[in-house]
């Protein structure tokens, strides 16, 4: 148990750096939006590159990781959205954005360092084989379901060409695809170019965890308990479980199992809370302060869910 403590421990005492750093004046509020631009445009772009470009291209296609990732995901966003629609009787735009707090993970700001800690070997192909899943196809869907609630300001086929016609823009995936890209080629990079990616890349993990401790101080909870709490269990509880479940049956429908690492780094991933940006797209449907607080609620308790998840992969995966 003190190895698993040894790999949350560092993660949540950024964190709490963080969360302290807000609340007691140190940092303005509004700084997080800088520092949080910063890992989404330079370090997580670079981080991606740097993962991404010096790997065989094989080795980062892994349709197997992705396909049992997505299966997984897709299981509880439909659960999810079921569930908020029929038994708390919420309306398409809210389920919509129940579905993405539990299936969306915080991959780059929380999930990457934990890998990191765990499984250094394979931490980049984890991220950018789950940026792909969620940038691509998750996110875009679940805008697409939300944007089609009443009052939603435009029809699904529109927010979903404006949705990919960003997702083009974005510098997450344009770094990823430049990866791509630069690993099918097998391009060299000058040493010279290569210094100021690693410096980047390697300011990833430190600055977004700041991030989200600054961006959880302040929050209030008050009168969302049950509005938030089967968000909270389907993101750290059911979201893993159907990712292992899913990794299990691989074999089953055709395709290659997982090596241990990777099958571990999908659990992980799936564990994590959710992703940083989360209320950022709920606040143009009015939904943040309900995105916020199970972001926070999430955040708390998965120091406690992560370290189980963890011990598990650990004794009976690893």
């Amino acid at each position: 148990m003190l190895d698993i403590l040894s790999v949350t421990a560092p993660i949540f005492i950024m964190i709490a750096i963080g969360y302290a750093a807000v609340y007691s004046g140190v940092f303005e509020a509004g700084a997080m939006r800088v520092l949080g631009s910063y890992v989404v445009y330079l370090a997580l772009p670079a981080l991606l590159f740097k993962a991404v470009s010096q790997r065989p291209i094989a080795e980062i296609a892994n349709w197997s990781y992705m396909s049992a990732y997505l299966a997984g995901s897709l299981v509880v966003l439909t659960a999810g959205y079921l569930y908020a629609r029929h038994v708390q009787k919420a309306g398409t735009t809210a389920a919509a954005f129940s579905a993405m707090g539990m299936v969306c993970s915080n991959t780059g700001f929380v999930g990457y360092p934990i890998l990191l800690l765990m499984l250094p070997s394979i931490a980049g192909v984890g991220l950018a084989l789950n940026m792909m899943v969620e940038n691509i196809v998750l996110i875009p869907l679940l805008l697409a379901i939300a944007q089609a609630g009443p009052g939603g300001p435009s029809p699904v086929g529109i927010l979903l060409f404006r949705t990919f016609s960003g997702l083009m823009r974005n510098p997450i995936i344009i770094g990823l695809m430049a990866g791509l890209a630069a690993s099918i080629v097998n391009l060299q990079i000058p040493e010279a170019l290569m210094k100021p990616i690693d410096m980047l890349a390697a300011s990833s993990a430190a600055v977004s965890l700041f991030v989200i401790g600054g961006t959880l101080a302040g929050v209030s909870v008050r009168g969302l308990s049950r509005e938030i709490a089967p968000i909270v269990v389907g993101k750290l509880v059911f979201h893993p479980l159907a990712v292992f479940a899913a990794t299990c049956v691989l074999p089953l429908v055709g395709l290659a199992p997982l090596s241990p690492q990777m099958q571990a780094a999908a659990i992980v991933l799936a564990a994590v809370p959710m992703m940083g940006i989360y209320p950022i797209l709920a606040q143009r449907f009015g939904r943040e302060r309900t995105s916020v607080v199970a972001m926070l609620m999430a955040t708390v308790l998965s120091f406690f869910t992560l370290s189980v998840v963890l011990w598990a992969v650990d004794t009976y995966i690893l």
